[in-house]
């Protein structure tokens, strides 16, 4: 056993969070909107965003790093500033939320995430300048607060002409920055004692075997396949939170 933990339940997460690697690895998304599921039964709503914080501080570097040669610099300082003091103020205001408060917070953005996804891909808005910082603003809230935006952080770089591997590279350097501000506010509100903190680590550890096992699989399923059956267990897990709150 480790702090309140047993080997079985580290054992879970450990074998989950490799499962959300394989489904971010092949949809460039997910990982946060997943983890909710195990998490939150595990360790409650309220721990469930500071632990996903530390642990994409050691998966977005790792990242950024492997694709440093597309990093957009520019682009990377400027969305990092727009949204840098909303996630302070996000980060803040979900330390102060109740365990009840965080599972609906939780529960109702997994729902609103996928149809939310579709909508921003149709719309295929264009954004520069005041566009772009309004939307950077707004994103930054949102990851302070909860898990799982970077489908919305994706959307605002594909609007502002950013494509491929540039995505991928600006997105975790953009997510790591955020993530230190975040992080750091949920420490040192108390949100992360040493056992969430080994917790986060162990997700963290599963980064590179699930990224090296969904590159096998994409060679086998189309993405609109896996898209497909990410929605419909996104909703069942949000749904299954809700219930759980209100029966």
């Amino acid at each position: 056993m480790i702090g309140d933990f047993t080997f079985e339940q580290l054992l879970l997460v450990a074998g989950f969070a490799f499962f959300t690697q394989i489904v971010g690895g092949i949809a460039g998304y997910g990982t946060g909107l997943l983890l909710p599921l195990v998490l939150v039964p595990l360790i409650g709503a309220e721990a469930v965003v500071p632990v996903i914080s530390l642990a994409a501080l050691i998966t977005n570097p790792t990242r950024a790093i492997t694709f440093w040669k597309f990093l957009d610099r520019r682009k990377t300082i400027f969305v990092t500033l727009c949204a840098l003091p909303a996630t302070a103020v996000g980060a803040y205001w979900f330390t102060l939320l109740t365990g009840r408060g965080a599972q609906i917070l939780i529960g109702c953005l997994l729902i609103a995430m996928v149809p939310l996804r579709h909508m921003l891909r149709r719309l295929r808005v264009q954004l520069k300048g005041g566009g772009m910082a309004s939307a950077s603003f707004g994103f930054g809230f949102l990851m302070g607060a909860t898990p799982g935006t970077g489908v919305v952080l994706l959307s605002i770089l594909m609007a502002a002409g950013l494509a491929g591997n540039q995505v991928i590279a600006t997105d975790a350097a953009i997510s790591a920055l955020l993530g230190l501000v975040r992080t750091g506010i949920y420490a040192g509100f108390g949100a992360l004692p040493w056992d969430l903190a080994f917790l986060s680590v162990l997700i963290g550890a599963m980064a590179t075997p699930g990224t090296l096992t969904a590159r096998w699989i994409s060679r086998r399923f189309t993405a609109e396949f896996h898209n497909s059956i990410f929605d419909v267990v996104i909703v069942i897990g949000g749904s299954v939170l809700l219930w759980q709150v209100f029966a």
